[in-house]
């Protein structure tokens, strides 16, 4: 690992194809682009930083050629290990593509390139009274086209969907150095086999995005942030299910357990009840006069699931500050342990009582501390465990656990992941959820898209 692989030959290839400016084989420039969030870690032979797709298709057609990996890279935010360079090779950097082509007023549609952080994206449109929904907590830092290859969700999934939903149309380019174009400028588009939904939660595997056309919304008038206070974390998970059943649809209820509520307070001392069993953040929005009347609907309702107190956020900076604290909940799960384990299991919304039941079992057998928080709404539960992975025993009894939970979740009828793909970290578990002749003809697609099969490698299967 960090021993140069590629012969001069090939170097000498590499640089001529995206030019001088663009390849680097420096040690330091290796490290930087040899992990994300996983804890894994493997130096890559080289980085080439692209600034367009003519680079790129040079460079898929000299690493097709000499058999080279390469492992495109958005921000680096991913949790599966799917950006880390496993066999080497090259790490295609993608964050330098990042421009916001167009924004269509008319017809509701922007157009940007992958680099482009999807923060930065939220802002320019809602600047124009428009909004794109998709909201990953990593948004302040990661990319659009590693939402799109990992099809990234977060919490207002519950009610706009996830970010395939938003995909209209791609360029692309293939393995072997083929640009495509996928797709729709258009509401609507049936000719033809969807590649666009078949590229979108490829994880980077089939190609690389180097635009999207992607739908936008008008902006809701108003938003209304609710926090809503529980004793015991059942209730909490019963309540999500009522809100839905009685035919609200709020744009996210997320919850904490009381860990995770401890984890949050880091970022607002005093100000969250780090001693209730559970917390909902509900957002509704729309209209002034519709979301404020839902907004009093739900908070009728939490009353009566016995909800010890319902608070509405007084103003837009008050919900922001509670935001950010529910997004700092990971980095600050480290007060409970130097390593983590963090799996995005979905169950449907009628099954997160279940789900809740079985993690406290689960915490009760392997005296391991366990934190759950996510996007209740849509039933995706980020479950972490939190240990010393030096200690044998505690490791032997998280993975017992993780498998323990993922035949759970199989068994309620959900799926092992909803935001984070699968990576390095859920291969050993794909064959529970997906049959040897559904994985065969994934195998069959990655072979057509990537006959060398040179495009992030030994990922997902």
């Amino acid at each position: 690992m960090g021993e140069k692989k590629l012969g001069r030959q090939v170097r000498e290839s590499l640089r001529r194809a995206v030019g001088e400016k663009a390849y680097f084989d420096s040690e330091a420039e290796r490290f930087l682009y040899s992990y994300d969030t996983s804890s894994r870690k493997v130096l890559p032979d080289a980085v080439v930083r692209a600034e367009n797709a003519g680079q790129i298709a040079a460079l898929m057609a000299v690493a097709t050629r000499h058999g080279i990996p390469v492992t495109p890279r958005g921000g680096g935010s991913g949790t599966t290990g799917g950006s880390v360079p496993v066999d080497g090779g090259v790490v295609l950097v993608m964050s330098g593509m990042n421009r916001i082509l167009s924004v269509d007023m008319d017809n509701l549609v922007a157009r940007a390139e992958p680099g482009v952080i999807t923060g930065d994206f939220h802002r320019a449109v809602e600047a124009k009274g428009l909004f794109y929904p998709p909201d990953p907590a990593s948004a302040a830092f990661c990319t659009l086209g590693g939402n799109l290859a990992e099809c990234a969700g977060g919490p207002r999934a519950v009610k706009y969907g996830v970010t395939r939903d938003y995909v209209l149309g791609l360029e692309a380019v293939l393995p072997t150095g083929e640009h495509i174009r996928t797709g729709v400028q258009t509401a609507k588009g049936v000719v033809g086999y969807d590649l666009t939904r078949l590229i979108v939660g490829s994880e980077g595997t089939l190609a690389v995005i180097t635009a999207m056309t992607l739908k936008l919304l008008p902006l809701p008038e108003s938003v209304k942030t609710l926090t809503v206070v529980f004793d015991h974390m059942a209730r909490a998970a019963e309540t999500v299910s009522e809100i839905i059943r009685q035919g609200l649809i709020p744009r996210t209820i997320e919850y904490m357990d009381q860990a995770a509520i401890a984890c949050a307070e880091t970022r607002m001392p005093g100000e969250l009840p780090v001693d209730a069993g559970a917390m909902l953040i509900i957002e509704v929005d729309g209209k002034k006069a519709e979301a404020l009347a839902m907004a009093e609907d739900v908070a009728l309702l939490c009353h009566r699931m016995g909800a010890r107190e319902v608070k509405v956020a007084a103003t837009a900076e008050e919900a922001a500050r509670l935001w950010a604290a529910r997004k700092a909940i990971s980095p600050a799960l480290f007060r409970y342990g130097p390593h983590k384990i963090n799996e995005d299991i979905v169950v449907p919304r009628s099954k997160i009582p279940d789900v809740v039941e079985k993690i406290r079992e689960l915490k009760e057998k392997t005296r391991l501390m366990m934190v759950s928080f996510g996007h209740a709404g849509d039933g995706n539960i980020h479950f972490n465990i939190m240990l010393d992975k030096k200690d044998a025993s505690a490791l032997r009894r998280a993975r017992w656990a993780v498998g323990e939970l993922f035949r759970f979740t199989l068994a309620m009828g959900g799926t092992l992941s909803g935001e984070h793909g699968v990576g390095l970290s859920k291969q050993a578990y794909f064959d529970m959820e997906i049959g040897p002749e559904e994985k065969a003809l994934m195998l069959r697609l990655k072979k057509a898209f990537d006959p060398a099969g040179i495009l992030n490698p030994h990922k997902i299967f």
